[in-house]
């Protein structure tokens, strides 16, 4: 029974932690994404 109730509080912990980053990476939304490349190749 225990080791559910911590299974449960890890995953939780989990989105918790992914929701927070996500909303600092900025990643899903197209707007905030950087380029990969880190020089231009255009000329």
């Amino acid at each position: 029974m225990s080791d559910t109730h911590e299974f449960v509080e890890q995953v939780q912990d989990r989105q918790r932690k992914d929701k927070r980053n996500k909303a600092h990476q900025g990643q899903g939304t197209q707007g905030q994404k950087v380029s990969s490349r880190q020089h231009s190749t255009n000329k």
